[in-house]
């Protein structure tokens, strides 16, 4: 066999993905995947026989915050990929402890993990997210862009960034940060916008939008950035270590024109779009440049956006035994910023 490698969160949205991206790509390599199995994480997401049954892939259930289960997944380990997070900003309004139990302290724990495992572990990538930027300042966000989190999400999230690249000036453990921008793609749940929308369509629903729908997002297929990823685990550690790298397409999107798209797409009336109060903790604008990765990796968006969104919607119509049991998950009660109390 090749390497090992544990991933965090693997039974979750983009942590799936990436299990199924390397589980076809590097066929020599044996997958560790530990995961709460949260609302959000969900076995069926994974590739191959997850129980473990002479498969290359085997499924630990337990909580990232459990420091001797942690270690010693890590002490198995060449390579760590920390995916495992609670990760929605309306949720994080709505209750936020758990955002920063999971999103810090289990950071925390991982990488105290591969500090204990330092002559095991090669790489650690953490997967953090462009929500630590806040709204955008310039027309692009580069990685110097400064860290302005805007929601109880994206400040957990902001915290654990930070705590990695402190134990890579501190310790020197091999870490290697990334932010993604918004991913799309299979196996991402309701709550998120994209398959709410496109679960909206499905069944004939009315879109949802918040304010006006000016919020813009840097959409990037939840693929791509798996190859990123793939990427920066196999490029010279010298070049990568202790540093960071945006994952983004470089445009940006209104929410409004993707719930459009969406209605034409699924042949829905535009009228079936509702506006509801603006969320607190908006972020305005979001749009990334990824010239970092591109210049040391070679690494460039490769599906393009119409086709992407066909693909996703294309998923949902045909997997929807797989997503209808999240459908009471979609909506979460929240206090606009005009005091209304509103399903967002």
């Amino acid at each position: 066999m090749g390497k090992t490698v544990l991933v965090t969160g693997g039974a979750g949205f983009i942590g799936s993905n990436f299990c199924h991206y390397i589980y076809d790509r590097h066929p020599d390599w044996r997958i560790d995947v530990l995961d709460a199995l949260t609302y959000a994480g969900n076995p069926m997401n994974l590739p191959g026989d997850p129980t473990g049954h002479g498969d290359r892939i085997r499924l630990w259930v337990g909580n990232v915050t459990n420091a001797t289960l942690v270690e010693s997944l890590v002490a198995k380990a060449d390579i760590v990929v920390h995916f495992a997070a609670e990760t929605h900003v309306t949720r994080s309004i709505f209750d936020n402890l758990s955002f920063f139990e999971t999103d810090v302290i289990g950071t925390h724990v991982v990488a105290n993990a591969v500090l204990k495992a330092h002559d095991r572990v090669e790489r650690f990538i953490h997967v953090s997210t462009s929500e630590v930027y806040g709204t955008s300042r310039s027309h692009l966000m580069d990685e110097d862009h400064a860290l302005m989190p805007m929601s109880p999400y994206a400040s957990a999230k902001c915290g654990a960034d930070r705590l990695v690249y402190s134990y890579w000036e501190t310790y020197r453990i091999p870490a290697v940060i990334v932010r993604p921008f918004n991913n799309y793609g299979p196996r991402q749940h309701l709550e998120k916008v994209i398959p709410r929308f496109i679960s909206s369509a499905l069944l004939e629903e009315p879109f949802t939008v918040h304010g006006v729908g000016a919020a813009e997002r840097d959409f990037i297929h939840v693929e791509d950035t798996c190859r990123a990823i793939d990427l920066l685990l196999q490029a010279p550690r010298d070049a990568v270590l202790g540093e960071v790298f945006n994952v983004a397409s470089g445009q940006a999107r209104s929410v409004l024109s993707i719930a459009e798209a969406i209605a034409d797409m699924s042949g829905r009336p535009r009228s079936d779009i509702t506006l509801v109060g603006e969320r607190p903790g908006q972020v305005l604008r979001h749009a990334g440049a990824a010239a970092r990765i591109e210049r040391l990796c070679g690494w460039k968006p490769v599906i393009a956006w119409e086709d992407g969104l066909r693909r996703t919607y294309d998923w949902y119509r045909d997997h929807r035994d797989h997503w209808r049991a999240q459908l009471w998950l979609r909506q979460i009660p929240v206090r606009s910023l005009s005091g209304k109390v509103e399903l967002h």
